[in-house]
């Protein structure tokens, strides 16, 4: 967690008034007193001994404060020292003062908020992030993790990349935690760290004062209030969640060839399920059958004819694309060996999960993947909603109820009042967002508008316009779809085929942020290629 010296001083603010600028001159800790309270006991008995005590502790004392004042974020990493039973203490980020840039504070770091903190001007903002991960994962890619086409860091973008101000200047920061609340009059945010659970570090609180805020949550996966999703099922939106995939499906494999296992027991565990027929399930399927065709049958031949895949959808797969494009995308699954079931899951159990036509499915590993809505935080924030439970915006994705707040990506869709519909939840909608608020912000940071309260007379242009550039998806073994029509309803230019895998690859390939990560992406295709994909189970 990243903190500078040169920044203002970081206060707690208690029911007593405790200040880092006087934090030197506390009082001892318990054990210091305890130590103290004894030297001073035998100070009858032995008047040099308990002189020779004092002394030590003086240059305890010194040599713990010298760090603390030196170095500020010593209050973020240790503030349980400075906790007690009364009133739970709070640090953080104070409003700015005059002579401060104005600060633009980051909740998220999806395609969303990535792309504005890539876009908007350090000169004329801090820059704070707040997210419970420190990087931005390249989405479309994150399917071919699973199976070893690609490592994992190449779809993982830091976020000190994306923005170097995060890293380096002073008053910029990134934060490893969760917006637990948000204080609209007084302009701050309420956050907690997160620790994924370690019991070395307690997570603690703290407050974030915000000139502008940019809400970029994001959307959770949509399980319908199906009961055992949460519990059995793995959804493919994080790098952890691709790495558990991997884990798992190695595992299965391995476990399947061991002596005594039943034919009916090695079926379950090769059983892949994949719930959800949009292009995130389709290219999992499409990259899991390629990895059962390529290496599956090479390296474990004694169960390759035990291993297979399920894709599982209520209506149509790939229900946004043209028509030619759906039937193509069928056919080549099925000749890839994936049995697509039309059906709606009712419950999901350990080890198989039930149709509402009361079919039972056995999995060994199963995979959702059924569309996003909002997170539960995002719906218990006071502020006007979308339909769809959204934050509602206007045309220049403000938050009209609340001053200096804008939200974009997923967590964020158009008000009734603007008359445009709430548009989907897909990287190049919230990419798009991002890169307009930032140029956005920018103007008004140079307009004079970038302090609290200080925009309401700035010109803000043009209203964010959103045109589709048309969806792409892989379906294995060097096949892809390409729609470039700008609605379901439009004409235009539709392509499959191996020519759509060229492009589909070329295409993320020059999305990819950096170029640390399109080497790194090339660089695995190749070997894959060449070599295959690695199979170890790390």
């Amino acid at each position: 967690m990243p903190h500078h010296s040169s920044t203002q001083p970081v206060k707690l603010t208690t029911e007593g008034h405790t200040d880092l600028q006087n934090f030197g001159h506390r009082k001892p800790e318990p054990k210091q007193t305890q130590l103290f309270s004894e030297a001073k006991q035998s100070n009858s008995t032995n008047q040099s001994k308990s002189m020779s005590l004092f002394r030590n502790l003086i240059q305890l004392s010194t040599s713990k404060s010298k760090p603390l004042l030196q170095n500020p974020n010593f209050l973020f990493t240790s503030l349980s020292h400075f906790t007690t039973d009364t009133p739970t203490r709070y640090a953080g980020l104070e409003p700015t003062k005059g002579d401060e840039k104005p600060r633009v504070v980051v909740l998220g770091s999806g395609w969303a908020g990535c792309r504005l903190m890539k876009g908007i001007d350090t000169d004329l903002y801090d820059v704070v992030c707040v997210s419970p991960r420190n990087h931005m994962v390249f989405t479309p890619l994150l399917a071919s993790t699973c199976v070893g086409t690609l490592e994992f860091r190449s779809v993982a973008e830091p976020i000190g990349r994306i923005q170097p101000a995060i890293s380096k200047a002073p008053g910029s920061y990134f934060f490893l935690a969760n917006c637990t609340s948000l204080d609209t009059e007084k302009q701050m945010v309420h956050c907690e760290t997160v620790t994924d659970g370690l019991d070395t570090v307690d997570p603690w609180r703290f407050k974030i004062s915000y000139d502008k805020l940019v809400i970029a949550l994001g959307a959770e996966a949509s399980t319908f209030g199906i009961r055992g999703v949460k519990e059995h099922a793995i959804f493919l939106r994080e790098v952890r969640h691709a790495q558990e995939i991997r884990r798992k499906l190695l595992l299965n494999l391995m476990l399947s060839d061991m002596p005594g296992i039943s034919e009916e027991e090695k079926s379950r565990l090769l059983h892949c399920v994949v719930v959800g027929g949009g292009p995130t399930g389709v290219e999992f399927s499409g990259e899991l059958s390629d990895f059962i065709l390529k290496d599956v049958r090479q390296t474990y031949a004694h169960v390759k004819d035990y291993i297979h895949v399920t894709l599982i959808e209520a209506n149509e797969i790939l229900s946004s694309f043209d028509d030619s494009l759906r039937r193509y995308a069928t056919k080549q699954l099925t000749k890839s060996g994936v049995h697509l079931v039309r059906g709606i899951v009712k419950d999901v159990k350990p080890q198989k999960l039930i149709l509402t036509d009361g079919t039972e499915v056995p999995y060994g590993l199963l995979v959702w993947s059924t569309g996003v809505g909002p997170s539960p935080f995002v719906k218990s924030l006071e502020l006007s909603k979308s339909p769809g439970g959204r934050i509602g915006i206007d045309e220049w994705l403000r938050v009209p109820s609340v001053p200096d707040v804008f939200a974009i990506g997923d967590c964020s869709g158009f008000l009734e009042s603007t008359g445009k519909p709430v548009l989907p939840a897909l990287a190049q909608v919230a990419e798009r967002q991002g890169k307009y608020l930032a140029n956005l912000l920018n103007k008004i940071g140079k307009d004079g508008g970038g302090r609290r309260n200080s925009g309401k007379e700035v010109e803000l242009g043009d209203p964010f316009v959103y045109r589709h550039l048309g969806s792409m998806a892989t379906i294995g073994r060097y096949k892809a779809l390409v729609d470039l029509r700008q609605s379901k309803e439009a004409k235009g230019l539709a392509l499959k085929g191996f020519a759509s895998w060229f492009i589909w690859r070329s295409a993320y390939l020059t999305r990819v942020i950096s170029w640390r990560n399109r080497f790194y992406v090339a660089i695995n295709w190749a070997t894959t290629f060449v070599f295959g994909r690695d199979i170890s189970r790390i």
